[in-house]
């Protein structure tokens, strides 16, 4: 799913069937390839399973290849002191001028 998530920043949580959205980033396991297990975002409900779709046209291992996946799992990414940004973890809470505001 690169660009869109980067290793070690995000953790899976199994959901209920049915529990899932188009437009979730999900854990999926392909019919065709059981044994291949992705990460891959949910675009439509489809023969009792789901058509699943990588952020990166241009790499095609997903339901294009492979057909509908099972869905395993929805993906989050939680706020721990890891994934924030460092300026908010040492109190400087200001805006970069990056961002286009006046930090006054």
């Amino acid at each position: 799913m690169a660009p869109t998530l980067r290793r070690g920043r995000c953790a899976a949580r199994p959901g209920a069937a049915g529990g899932y959205a188009d437009g979730d980033v999900v854990v999926a396991r392909f019919r065709s390839r059981p044994d291949l297990l992705v990460v891959k975002r949910a675009v439509r409900e489809q023969d009792g399973g789901w058509w699943v779709r990588g952020d990166n046209d241009f790499v095609t291992d997903d339901s294009r290849a492979y057909g509908v996946a099972d869905v395993i799992g929805r993906v989050f990414v939680p706020l721990l002191p890891a994934t924030l940004p460092s300026r908010l973890i040492s109190g400087n809470r200001s805006t970069p001028k990056s961002c286009g505001r006046d930090p006054g």
